[in-house]
């Protein structure tokens, strides 16, 4: 540990697809020293740790936030916004390249105000826009009064998040840091494959089963050529939902497990064989003891 470290708890807010775990990757880079379900200290889930300089920057996860219905989504929005509450900054994540600001957006920035809780505004894909138009949005949402910076970047290209990640680390508060400074642990790793396989279903369903599924991994075996083989089991609640999660011959299921591939071989740099599979476990949405064990209120 440095001697005059910093660490704290980072959320970064969006709406769906405003590009929050490309911008995650990004930022952390190599240097992912561990994922962790740290729900005890967060109340939602620890995504991944940037190191910069003496400080450890701590990046929550806050699921997608849009008007719940169900108990389990105003659970889930509820301990996002608890994340929100709970952590050091707020970093708001915007689609940039959109024609408008989207309402999931505008519904975001007014529960921020409402609380009366300032964020850093990172406006992203800016590659994908117009120089005058890029600045007539900034002014525009600068103009809501609860940004302390604005940052203009692109996730994708990596344009500006150096930047971004340096003016996080300099309001870190000073302290230990958290978690260890190198460790990569494969425990975790499954935890953040689970993860990743949620928030491709998530990206993809949220409209049709925003959170009726969930997926827990099953198991992961190590090869000698280096690959590893990882088995995810994604629960639905009813049986007519396997459809909607398979997809027409299969299709969503596979781009699913593409794309998630894809993003864990770069991670763990190395060949994955992925297998998901879907089972049905009846009501699970509605089982309190399934909320004391993700640390949500049931009675949100």
């Amino acid at each position: 540990m440095p001697e005059h470290p910093s660490c704290g708890f980072v959320a970064l807010v969006g709406a769906p697809n405003a590009g929050k775990s490309t911008l995650l990757n990004t930022m952390i880079g190599s240097k992912v020293s561990i994922v962790s379900h740290r729900v005890q200290t967060t109340r939602t889930r620890v995504l991944g740790i940037a190191t910069e300089g003496d400080a450890q920057v701590i990046f929550v996860d806050t699921p997608g936030i849009f008007a719940p219905k169900k108990r389990l989504e105003r659970a889930m929005v509820a301990a996002a916004w608890q994340g929100a509450t709970d952590a050091d900054l707020v970093v708001l994540l915007v689609d940039a390249a959109r024609k408008s600001v989207d309402a999931d957006t505008r519904s975001i920035i007014t529960t921020l105000r409402d609380s009366g809780r300032q964020a850093i505004l990172a406006l992203n894909k800016i590659d994908l826009i117009k120089r005058d138009k890029l600045l007539a949005l900034a002014a525009d949402l600068n103009a809501e009064g609860i940004f302390s910076d604005v940052f203009m970047i692109s996730a994708e290209t990596g344009d500006g998040v150096a930047d971004l990640r340096k003016l996080i680390a300099s309001r870190m508060p000073k302290g230990p840091w958290h978690f260890p400074g190198d460790q990569l642990s494969d425990i975790p790793m499954r935890l953040l494959a689970a993860e990743l396989v949620r928030e491709k279903l998530f990206l993809q369903l949220y409209q049709e089963l925003p959170y009726s599924a969930t997926v827990e991994p099953e198991g992961w075996e190590e090869f000698d050529d280096g690959s590893v083989k990882i088995s995810m089991v994604i629960f639905i609640e009813r049986d007519s939902q396997k459809a909607i999660v398979l997809g027409k011959g299969g299709q969503r299921i596979k781009q699913i497990g593409a794309t998630t591939r894809i993003e864990l071989e770069e991670m763990l740099e190395r060949r994955v064989h992925l297998f998901l599979h879907v089972k049905v476990r009846e009501e699970w949405t509605n089982d309190p003891e399934r909320y004391r064990e993700w640390n949500l209120d049931y009675n949100a």
